[in-house]
């Protein structure tokens, strides 16, 4: 047997060299190869069939599969944040052209990808041995839409 690693494939409409562009410039990576449709293919010749990419060091596949299936928030992207100025600039990127925002640090962008937005502190507060402050962290989560990470440290520390 060899040893591949497991690559997630994204299913896009059309799109997924465009999803793809998006992705790598704001998260840092590279796209690595991109086949294309040929004459007579569901999309017109030269479109994107799949994009290989790399997002910090973890490979992606983008497929341009057609309308018969649709990214669902069952599955997301959870990208860890250290600071407050990386989780705006990330959650403004993704909502950019038509994203929607969820709740508790989740968002789908125009492209139909799920994400999270998450503070790297979280699970650290989550995970206290003070159950109490703990629990103040996770009602203060509870109450947001874009993470807030000045809010969550008072909530923990109140």
């Amino acid at each position: 047997m060899t040893d591949h690693p497991i690559t997630p494939c994204l299913w896009f409409n059309g799109n997924a060299e465009e999803a793809a562009n998006l992705y790598v410039t704001t998260l840092g990576g590279a796209i690595h190869t991109i086949s294309r449709y040929g004459e007579g293919a569901p999309f017109p010749a030269g479109t994107a069939l799949t994009v290989a990419f790399e997002l910090r060091g973890r490979a992606y596949q983008a497929l341009n599969g057609g309308p018969l299936y649709a990214l669902t928030p069952a599955f997301s992207l959870s990208v860890l944040c250290d600071t407050q100025d990386e989780i705006d600039r990330l959650w403004t990127a993704f909502l950019a052209d038509g994203g929607m925002e969820s709740r508790c640090g989740w968002l789908t962008d125009r492209f139909g990808l799920s994400w999270q937005i998450v503070p790297a502190i979280l699970p650290d507060l989550f995970s206290s041995p003070d159950r109490a402050a703990a629990g103040r962290a996770m009602a203060a989560m509870m109450t947001m839409t874009k993470f807030d990470i000045t809010a969550l440290k008072a909530a923990f520390e109140d």
